[in-house]
């Protein structure tokens, strides 16, 4: 099958989940929860093989890896979408013009979602989730790191689709291959937004390359500040919990602002990182304060891309 017959199934599957209850969207997610449990080993046997290709040390293998833990918070996240309110159908607003023309304002679902996402399996199910609770297909264009997790997930999903009787095209995985993502970018008629989820470059590129309306993602630095009257206890605890607890999620901390009174407390606020080897680039002010008082094998001087970097590592 093409891409583009793959997005036309899509397409032809959005439509028909206009006509779908919202008791019925809700009974599914609950279902796909409840199957995600029961499926646990089939999942981590696939999640496996695409572990089996990726070097241990590398900071993607924490967020391709799944467990039957995170598997149960998976689970747990798309139990508590089905229990949010429906977001179909409200009336944002309504008015009434002089000439008795009555406008009103409701929310709709965008049609066929196309997302664009990296080695993180668990995306797959949360895409799905949200999409089908707001009446949208969704495309996912999962990286080639996670395609086995990606199409095991897919499988477990698409059965309780068909158990409900509903389309299983209401959600699609594309190939791998870039060129599925250039066609993705440009499927006009098919395809009526796009939203990248991942690292900086990924949503620039997609940004550059796309033709089809695209919303951002949140991608950034993610910043700590230590101000002037601090807990220096607290503040060294939640340092270190925010950088080294998982070093590969996008909310982890890249970049620590201290205030200048504050600045010689530096090494108090920084003295459990070493645990975890973690690599201070640091700049002059800063780096006068640890010299001595940090492992100098952990301690850098700052450039200024250092402080545009999202690390995804154990640096900051």
């Amino acid at each position: 099958m093409t891409v583009k017959e793959q997005l036309t199934l899509v397409l032809k599957a959005s439509r028909k989940l206009n006509l779908v209850s919202v008791e019925k969207i809700n009974q599914v997610l609950q279902d796909v929860a409840d199957a995600a449990i029961e499926n646990t080993a089939f999942i981590l046997q696939e999640n496996d093989k695409d572990l089996s290709h990726m070097d241990s040390n590398d900071p993607k293998y924490d967020r391709l890896m799944l467990t039957a833990d995170r598997i149960k918070g998976i689970a747990s996240d798309i139990s508590n979408v089905a229990k949010l309110p429906s977001p179909l159908g409200r009336i944002l607003s309504e008015t009434s013009r002089p000439n008795g023309l009555k406008i009103t304002k409701i929310s709709v679902p965008f049609g066929v979602i196309g997302i664009i996402y990296e080695a993180r399996p668990n995306v797959t199910f949360d895409v799905f989730s949200l999409c089908l609770k707001s009446g949208n297909a969704c495309v996912l264009k999962g990286g080639s790191d996670a395609n086995d997790s990606n199409v095991a997930i897919v499988k477990v999903i698409q059965e309780v689709l068909r158990k409900h009787e509903l389309d299983e095209n209401s959600l699609s995985l594309l190939p791998v291959d870039r060129e599925a993502t250039a066609e993705l970018l440009h499927a006009h008629g098919l395809v009526d937004l796009i939203i990248p989820r991942g690292s900086q470059s990924l949503i620039n590129f997609v940004r550059e390359n796309s033709s089809i309306p695209v919303i951002e993602t949140g991608a950034g630095i993610c910043h700590t500040y230590f101000d002037e009257f601090g807990d220096v206890l607290k503040g060294k605890d939640i340092i270190n919990n925010a950088k080294t607890r998982r070093v590969s999620v996008c909310n982890a901390l890249d970049c620590l602002i201290v205030h200048e009174n504050r600045l010689s407390d530096l090494p108090l606020l920084t003295e459990l990182l070493p645990q975890s080897k973690v690599v201070i680039y640091a700049d002059t002010k800063a780096y006068q304060v640890l010299h001595g008082k940090y492992p100098p094998e952990l301690l850098e001087h700052a450039t200024e891309e250092s402080f545009g970097t999202e690390f995804l590592t154990f640096k900051m």
